[in-house]
């Protein structure tokens, strides 16, 4: 039996995860900025569920959170970086205001998260971290600049964080799904007021008005959620796990792009070496 503490867990693949962990056995800190969201689960297990409070950009909650779920479990084994949210902007069109609150909440909470979970993890010289991404992080889409900014932005933190931890006996996994039946691209979608004309083609084609995907995306929350727990419990775990065969489908197509951008530029790349028969 393990404990897992899961942000983001009142919809989408956070709910389903912590469902599936308390399904399996586990114990489970489930968060959410209104805990009446969650209740329900906690009602099924009132033994190993424990909702909390939390709005990842709140430091004091943060901390509040990992004390409450440490005080009830002893301990915390896995770690999911959940929370999130979509925003929908060209770059020219975003406003700085919502742009601090997205990288507040989908980076700088995890972040923030991680640094309160890892001493106890050192400590005991294991633990697994959890950080979910998007395909979005390798690929990014017109009207998404923003939003992959953050998931990359997390997933360079992730590397460096993995080679740190890892000799401590600490996991990192990060998670890049594809399109999933959840609300993120319905209730959970931000967009900028902005509209210019201009990108009307490109970035205005995936405002939400525009956007049909809503409710028709073929993942599968509970499959994924499966999917994540199966890893973790497995003999080897990957650093990035891709969830869907659109997102490995896409993933794949983009870094065989890149790998032929490499290879065509690659003469020019090498001309900017010194020329050691110079020297």
């Amino acid at each position: 039996m393990t404990t897992w503490f899961i942000t983001g867990a009142s919809s989408g693949l956070g709910a389903a995860l912590a469902a599936a962990v308390l399904d399996l056995g586990h114990d489970a800190v489930i968060t959410a900025r209104n805990v009446d969201d969650v209740q329900g689960l906690v009602d099924r297990f009132p033994n190993r569920a424990l909702a909390v409070p939390l709005d990842v950009t709140d430091h004091d909650q943060v901390v509040a959170a990992v004390a409450a779920g440490t005080e009830r479990f002893g301990t915390v084994d896995v770690l999911v970086n959940n929370a999130g949210h979509g925003y929908r902007a060209a770059v020219e069109e975003a406003a700085p205001d919502e742009v601090a609150e997205l990288f507040a909440t989908n980076l700088f909470g995890p972040v923030d998260l991680i640094k309160t979970m890892l001493p106890q993890m050192r400590a005991r010289r294991s633990g697994t971290i959890v950080n979910v991404s998007s395909i979005g992080a390798p690929r990014s889409n017109p009207a998404s600049g923003y939003y992959t900014a953050t998931k990359a932005a997390l997933e360079g933190l992730s590397d460096a964080l993995n080679r740190e931890v890892g000799p401590l006996g600490i996991r990192v996994l990060v998670v890049e799904p594809g399109a999933f039946r959840t609300d993120f691209a319905g209730r959970s979608l931000t967009q900028s007021s902005t509209v210019i004309a201009d990108y009307a083609d490109t970035a205005g084609r995936r405002r939400k008005e525009n956007d049909r995907s809503h409710g028709t995306q073929p993942g599968d929350p509970h499959r994924a959620a499966r999917a994540i727990i199966a890893t973790l419990e497995g003999d080897e775990v990957p650093f990035r796990l891709l969830l869907g065969s659109d997102a490995v489908r896409l993933v794949r197509s983009e870094y065989e792009k890149r790998i032929d951008e490499i290879d065509a530029w690659a003469h020019v790349s090498a001309t900017t070496d010194y020329d050691l028969e110079e020297a």
